[in-house]
């Protein structure tokens, strides 16, 4: 085609008004017509050279494209001087013309060698990937284009290092929760059968101790009704398969009956608990989905606050966003297991003790994926005798200003629920004190 096009250009620039004194048209259709076939020989004979090449060193590539450039030049200029000019500076020209080509052709080697090298480098970074598993640029200055290629590797190779590390820590938290959820269900199993077996070949005939191991049939079924419940959620929730039924609510109402629910958990335990929320927080959750993983918030703070302490659930709006906070009395978290919070099976102890509440450790994995999948965030810090559980979501429309305000000072003298004159209005409160 460069050939084509140099003969087009040849024929249009030697127009019959144009010729030089001395030289026929004949002379000149001579030259258009030698020219022509001379330069697509040679192209079409560099193209087939580049295909039988095409799996050489680019640097082959390189000095076969200058070569091809190198021979059309001296062909075309040749005829051209073997006509118009005198035999002498015929000579001078053709030596002219062999020593550009000559310059070229090693100009072209130079080019091509350094191309070669820098896609040699590149290899061995890549290759280096496979061994190290981390991509480490060449230390040579790069063409433009291999500079982005390697630019590429580096980001995708951060990319896939990211990700291996998450299937890392998935692999590992899966082959811990197994472990966990075994020993947390061979436990209650063995209770039960060991009581079935006792009640079976009349071990205990007395008739109070036969209704003692049927309550504690039912509890230990219970718990493994509770367990197994949790492990189907958090299944679906990694899985992607939970299924949202999302209609705008008042946040302060799920807080009322959240805390209601938990009530007789935290008195059994001798618990303080107070729940209180400003009005006008609209938010779009599908009730039942996330008023559980508020309620593996409080169930959470209640299993750790020892007697007499308090626990508060509060509800309120900052930034334009939804906030629903869980305050507890724990004596708070290590700094090094904050981190690990929200992991599965996680419980902040070494010993696996089967729990009487019947948690297996996955309330908070389960109320951080309810959480995400209301588009909203869940984070832990420790703060004052405890630590802080706060959730945050998108309001369902702007809230009015009125009732924005700052989160409360806990430990104040007003109380959790309390207030004084011109306090924002609150909803939902509950107030659980420990039996007396």
């Amino acid at each position: 085609m460069a050939g084509l096009a140099v003969a087009r250009v040849a024929g249009a620039a030697l127009r019959p008004t144009d010729l030089i004194a001395g030289v026929a048209p004949g002379d000149f259709a001579h030259i258009i017509e030698w020219v022509a076939g001379a330069v697509l020989v040679t192209a079409i004979g560099g193209l087939l050279a580049l295909r039988l090449l095409a799996r050489r060193s680019v640097s082959v590539h390189v000095a076969l494209v200058a070569l091809v450039c190198v021979i059309v030049a001296m062909i075309t200029i040749g005829e051209i001087a073997t006509i118009m000019l005198s035999p002498g500076d015929r000579e001078v020209m053709l030596e002219l013309m062999g020593i550009s080509g000559l310059a070229s052709l090693v100009a072209s080697f130079f080019v091509g060698r350094s191309i070669g090298r820098a896609s040699r480098a590149l290899l061995a970074s890549v290759r280096q990937v496979g061994e190290s598993g981390i991509y480490t640029p060449p230390d040579i200055a790069l063409p433009a284009e291999l500079e982005g290629l390697s630019r590429g590797l580096a980001e995708a190779n951060g990319k896939l290092g990211e990700a291996r590390a998450r299937e890392q820590a998935l692999e590992a938290s899966r082959r811990e929760l197994v472990a966990w959820v075994s020993h947390d269900l061979r436990t209650p199993l063995a209770g039960l059968q060991a009581m079935a077996e006792a009640l079976e070949d009349q071990v205990v005939t007395d008739p109070r101790e036969v209704s003692h191991y049927h309550s504690q049939i039912r509890v230990e079924t219970e718990r493994l009704a509770v367990m197994i419940e949790d492990l189907f959620e958090l299944s679906k929730i990694h899985a992607g398969a939970l299924r949202l039924s999302q209609r705008v609510v008042g946040l302060e109402d799920l807080i009322a009956e959240v805390v209601a629910s938990a009530e007789p958990v935290a008195r059994a335990k001798r618990v303080r608990l107070t729940g209180s929320a400003v009005r006008g927080m609209p938010v779009l959750i599908d009730s039942a989905e996330f008023g559980r993983a508020v309620r593996n918030l409080m169930i959470n703070a209640i299993r750790h606050t020892p007697p007499s302490g308090t626990i508060e659930v509060l509800g309120e709006i900052q930034s334009g966003m939804a906030c629903v906070s869980v305050a507890d009395e724990c004596g708070g978290i290590p700094p090094g297991d904050l981190p690990r919070v929200f992991d599965v099976a996680f419980r902040g102890e070494s010993a696996r003790t089967p729990d009487p509440s019947g948690g297996a450790g996955l309330g908070l994995s389960i109320a951080r994926g309810i959480v995400e999948a209301h588009s909203g965030e869940i984070t832990v810090c420790n703060t004052g005798p405890g630590c802080q559980f706060l959730i945050t979501l998108p309001l369902a429309r702007r809230a009015p200003s009125a009732v924005s305000r700052p989160a409360p000072s806990r430990g104040g003298g007003g109380g959790a629920g309390g207030g004084g004159p011109g306090a924002p209005p609150r909803a939902g409160k509950r107030d659980a004190p420990p039996p007396g």
